[in-house]
């Protein structure tokens, strides 16, 4: 991930005229195995150290060294394979990236190189990049955004850094990463760039922000563009190549969502009502995109692909397609598009497209699970969170836990629920269908939860109170799991923020991760303060 030795293997596959699918070692292995399985690769390039983390595929594997990678480019550095010979076109595949699928498997979209290409070279004019920017690359291979992080300074001569897993989700890191390298552009989430905020980032005046993935609020996009350099909101869906609108951002809007701006070069953008017509200025209507970044379609999905992928009726060209994105949108009076969320199932979790369908499938399929409905719901301090209902077949008794430890073989970390809630039935609307507005907000015993014990001593009970801020439960034991209960990385950093405030000291985030119990943290904290100070109390703010 994110390494020289995968540097060098895509720019190899790129300049050959192949096609790669990025398989991420962190998800489990079933999934794997079956993107495997459907993508049905020649070979599998990989590195020594994650090898043992893939399943075993019954093909060849090439394990890429660091010394391999250096003499590869001393030795390819002049040579481009003559793509006339080899019967290479622009419309050869360049890779097929694995999203979310409602039916409970992942789908493969195949997007070709005239895509690519174009994306990038509209990327070099704006927001622009040129031989004296510095890139930080902070996004995983199996994101399609990745693809302008590694791509467009290699094609420009600028210079890429590549920062560690680790570091991605560590803002202490990444700051120090942005100044140590002198980073003049980074793509981000607003999950991201809201991590470094809250961790007291304090900008850079030369900085090319762009940010993109999930709706940006005005409230966010404000606090970055206070932090100097550019501000660039970017829209797009994979199936369309990474971004298709962008719009410079000033930070003052008078809507709650920043403007997605307007297509960048050769992408067209319909914005049409239920009959396939285009809306007038200022109505709500269903997001199409056009034009050369439309992806081929989903790799062995052609019934899905035609559904999604349909003739372009505007366009001259009789072969034209344009895809339909299931986002809700308008025309703002200058022009500008402003993103008005989707109109189907789909949701974005901190950058992630997840289709709620493809969880629910996979919980109706564990043991005692009678029926399945997953919703995203927001929290008082703005976070989603993923949170299943289901109902268990007769005289079935299911634990948060049970249900968490079965997902967590089939379904990446960021698609695994955070509360379970069992109910006796479903709630209905008058005509039959589901009620999900009924629902009820879950409680304590809707996450993973230890057997309870309470906090020891003044720090632990210090630190659970925290917790109860942060996770918004009510009670916290000494044993329980802060990512178990609902907690994800960018929380840790809340936590981390909370421990500096209220200790005075601070406590790495790979501490929380390596001992995430409440017991555990306490424990760093202490650790953390012997070198600072003969003993450790919490400070009272009960008085002002």
């Amino acid at each position: 991930e994110r390494s020289l030795e995968m540097v060098v293997g895509l720019l190899g596959i790129m300049k050959a005229g192949g096609a790669y699918v990025p398989l991420d070692p962190s998800y489990p292995a079933q999934r794997l195995a079956y993107m495997l399985e459907d993508s049905a690769p020649v070979a599998l390039l990989t590195q020594a150290a994650v090898r043992g983390d893939l399943p075993a595929p019954k093909l060849p594997v090439v394990v890429l060294e660091l010394q391999d990678a250096a003499s590869m480019i001393a030795r390819e550095a002049a040579h481009n394979p003559d793509t006339s010979a080899l019967g290479l076109t622009a419309s050869n595949l360049a890779y097929v990236i694995y999203t979310s699928g409602s039916t409970g498997l992942p789908k493969g979209v195949m997007v070709e190189h005239a895509s690519v290409v174009n994306f990038l070279s509209a990327m070099a004019r704006a927001p622009g990049v040129s031989v004296q920017d510095v890139l930080l690359a902070v996004t995983t291979l199996s994101f399609d955004i990745a693809g302008l992080e590694l791509y467009l300074p290699l094609m420009s001569g600028a210079r890429l850094v590549l920062a560690s897993r680790q570091s991605a989700v560590d803002a202490e890191a990444l700051s120090q990463l942005i100044e140590q390298h002198g980073v003049t552009i980074m793509q981000a989430t607003p999950a991201t760039w809201r991590l470094l905020l809250d961790h007291g980032w304090q900008g850079r005046a030369d900085l090319r922000v762009l940010c993109g993935g999930e709706a940006l609020p005005t409230e966010l996009s404000a606090r970055l563009a206070a932090r100097g350099g550019t501000l660039w909101n970017l829209y797009g869906p994979t199936e369309t190549t990474i971004w298709s609108t962008m719009a410079r951002v000033n930070g003052l809007h008078t809507t709650a969502i920043a403007s997605i701006g307007r297509p960048i070069a050769n992408t067209q953008i319909y914005i049409l009502d239920p009959r396939g017509q285009p809306v007038p200025i200022g109505v709500r209507g269903e997001i199409h995109i056009g034009g050369v970044g439309v992806a081929r379609g989903y790799l062995n999905r052609a019934e899905l692909s035609a559904q999604r992928f349909v003739p372009d009726e505007f366009s001259a060209e009789q072969t034209a397609r344009m895809y339909q994105t299931g986002d809700l949108g308008r025309w703002l009076p200058d022009g500008n598009i402003e993103y008005l969320g989707r109109n189907d199932f789909q949701v974005k979790i901190r950058g992630f497209r997840i289709e709620l369908g493809e969880i629910e499938a996979r919980l109706t399929a564990c043991d005692g699970v009678r029926q399945a409905v997953v919703v995203a719901r927001e929290d008082s301090s703005g976070d989603k969170r993923l949170v299943a209902y289901l109902t268990v077949q007769q005289g079935v008794e299911l634990s948060a836990a049970q249900l968490r430890s079965q997902l967590s073989t089939v379904l990446p970390e960021y698609m695994v629920p955070s509360g379970f809630v069992t109910l006796q039935t479903l709630p209905l609307t008058p005509n039959g269908k589901l009620d999900r507005k009924a629902l009820p907000a879950p409680d304590h015993s809707s996450v993973v939860s230890a057997e309870y014990q309470a906090p020891v001593g003044e720090v632990e009970t210090a630190i659970a109170r925290i917790w109860q801020t942060v996770l918004g439960l009510p009670r916290i034991g000494r044993h329980d799991n802060f990512f178990e209960l609902g907690g994800h990385s960018l929380l840790a950093v809340q936590l981390l923020s909370r421990l500096r405030e209220q200790f005075g000291v601070e406590v790495a985030l790979r501490e929380v991760f390596a001992q995430p119990t409440l017991q555990g943290v306490a424990q760093a904290v202490l650790r953390a303060s012997r070198s600072a100070q003969p003993a450790l109390l919490p400070v009272d703010r009960s008085e002002p």
